[in-house]
């Protein structure tokens, strides 16, 4: 593997800008920001946040496992949200996909996400 290289995958949504779905570089998996988008159907999986949590997490799984690792590597996430009066629920959704030791985790609330979203998330993990 070169020293920086780009992951895509269609198990994932594609990348709706001038982006790539991932980077790898030095170890490490650069996620994009994930929509919860299904990658099947081209639309949100859910109009619920903790099940747009789930698919956001799906798709950076996939993503993951087409760079060679796997969730449990994960190092960091950063989560959008816009409604954080919804945390309890989405961080249970979220608490679904990881064990211990949990990955270090920034969560803001924002305005507005692209497409209309609730819930964004990307992630840094690990390729071992």
């Amino acid at each position: 593997m070169s020293s920086s290289n780009v992951i895509a995958t269609d198990q994932a949504p594609a990348a709706i800008g001038p982006y790539s779905q991932a980077r790898v570089h030095g170890g490490l998996l650069y996620i994009s920001g994930q929509l919860p988008i299904d990658p099947s159907t081209g639309k949100f999986s859910s109009d619920d946040p903790a099940g747009q949590m789930r698919q956001c997490l799906a798709n950076v799984q996939a993503i993951a496992e087409a760079a060679g690792t796997s969730m449990t590597h994960c190092l960091k996430t950063t989560v959008l949200v816009t409604d954080l009066s919804r945390f309890a629920d989405i961080n249970a959704a979220y608490g679904q996909m990881f064990t211990a030791p949990y990955p270090a985790r920034a969560t803001y609330q924002v305005v507005a996400l692209p497409l209309g979203a609730q819930i964004e998330v990307e992630a840094v993990i690990a390729i071992i």
